[in-house]
């Protein structure tokens, strides 16, 4: 039997993908479920399982070659099959022509993508088609209609790729950022002695102006451990300007990742009509909550983002027209509250979700925000998480923002933008008090909903958030 194997598609917005490297070699006895292949697509690096037994007959695409998805890559055969025709009109893509060296000196800045596992399925299994642009699985009576799938891949997940944080991964190489490169080439400083603190312990540029700021050790005395920073105040590191460099500028190439969010935010910025509406939220008596939940022994800590995300949830079930998208001529209204958690990495912006936020108590949407959260900065997200979401939320109070607008996420059609608490002087009952407010603003597209159908959402939201009593129920 002949088995091909093509460039695995991940989303409808994947339109090439890349092999990065042959686990196996042409005459290698192959059975199903070996990987063979390692291949990066426009979100994460992916292994590619084969589904035939054979031999591994012919490599059509070599390593780092750049394809069309669903190009052959590769065929595996039984040593008496003919393979002639079939590879007949392909030609093998030549590697990338980068040396070695060079390709090592100019990698972007990137964190570790998520990797997980394209396991190749029999051409009689379907294939759930995805909702355009968005990665998202279309519904149940779409899927019906789906045709049978080509022989291809699909996707079981697995861990993050070795070889991540600052450490030397396979090879010797130091994880570490091109900027991060720079400023210790300039200053001297030994990045194989450096503890990194980006996302997968990549060594940034912080870590190298921390190393540079520290007090030298005694000569012929042992460098001491890094100790960590204290959990309850972790101190800052020291705001210390780079030494002006010679170039007068750089090229930094696209990520993967940067790559796509370039080319998917003018597909939501200009076709879609955004309106934005913001209201204030008095957050005093949700703070004395939030003190009391985490003071309780045992108890998972709650952040004031698992707060906003349990009220969004509520509020969604009682609003479908916002938790809605545009679909073609319709308006699909969602009955479930899977919300799309904004995480900020070093290459870049994912936002996995967090399903079923309607249904899950409280402490739930804590423990659960907080580990999806920790492997999107790993690179281990899971396939079910990279799409699906209904509605997201974006929230950078963590770095002292009061307020912004949030680009709305294809499809869904809104999203919830959310600044810092911030205690001021407020008028209470006509006399001047301190409180704790929140500002936070909701993304609309137009084409799905009104502006009053958006405040009214933000109203319930605010409600809940003032009387948080009601997000324990």
């Amino acid at each position: 039997m002949i088995t091909k194997v093509v460039m695995p598609k991940l989303s409808d917005a994947m339109e090439t993908g890349k092999v990065i490297k042959w686990l196996k070699k042409e005459g290698d006895v192959i059975k199903g479920g070996d990987v063979i292949a390692e291949v990066e697509t426009d979100k994460a690096n992916v292994e590619l399982e084969a589904f035939g037994s054979g031999v591994l007959r012919k490599v059509v695409v070599g390593e780092g070659a750049q394809v069309p998805v669903g190009e052959l890559i590769a065929v595996i055969a039984e040593p008496a099959d003919d393979i002639n025709t079939l590879v007949a009109g392909t030609s093998p893509a030549p590697a990338s022509a980068a040396p070695p060296a060079v390709a090592a000196a100019s990698a972007p800045a990137a964190a570790p993508p998520a990797t997980e596992t394209y396991k190749s399925t029999p051409a009689t299994d379907k294939v759930v088609p995805l909702a355009p642009e968005s990665g998202a699985p279309r519904p149940q009576a779409q899927m019906a209609a789906a045709a049978a799938a080509p022989t291809g891949p699909r996707l079981v997940a697995t861990g993050a790729p070795a070889g991540v944080g600052g450490a030397p991964g396979a090879g010797g190489r130091i994880k570490a950022s091109p900027l991060a490169k720079k400023v210790a080439a300039q200053s001297g400083v030994d990045l194989g002695r450096l503890q990194g603190s980006g996302p997968g312990g990549r060594i940034i540029r912080r870590d190298v102006e921390a190393a540079l700021a520290a007090p030298p050790a005694a000569p012929g005395a042992p460098a001491a451990a890094a100790a960590p920073p204290p959990a309850a105040a972790p101190a800052r590191a020291p705001f210390v300007i780079p030494a002006r460099t010679e170039a007068e500028y750089e090229d930094v190439p696209l990520t993967p990742m940067r790559a796509t969010i370039a080319k998917r935010m003018p597909m939501s910025k200009a076709p879609v009509p955004h309106f934005y509406v913001t209201s204030e939220v008095a957050m005093d008596r949700a703070w004395e909550l939030r003190a009391e939940l985490n003071a309780l022994e045992g108890n998972p800590k709650v952040s004031v983002n698992d707060l906003v995300i349990r009220a969004c949830a509520l509020a969604l079930l009682k609003h479908p027209g916002v938790n809605a998208s545009l679909q073609g001529s319709a308006i699909r209204q969602y009955h479930r509250a899977h919300i799309g958690l904004a995480v900020a990495l070093e290459g870049g912006l994912i936002t996995p979700v967090l399903r079923d936020c309607d249904v899950k108590p409280l402490v739930q949407i804590a423990v659960e925000a907080r580990d999806l959260a920790e492997r999107a900065r790993g690179g281990k997200l899971r396939v079910s998480e990279l799409s699906g979401a209904t509605f997201s939320i974006s929230n950078l109070g963590m770095f002292d923002v009061e307020e912004f607008s949030a680009i709305i996420n294809p499809p869904e059609g809104a999203i919830l933008a959310v600044g810092s608490v911030l205690e001021r002087p407020v008028v209470e009952n006509g006399a001047l008090a301190t409180g704790r407010r929140m500002k936070v603003t909701i993304s609309c597209d137009h084409r799905v909903m009104d502006g009053a159908m958006g405040a009214r959402f933000l109203q319930d939201v605010k409600r809940l958030l003032e009387e948080p009593l009601r997000l324990l129920l």
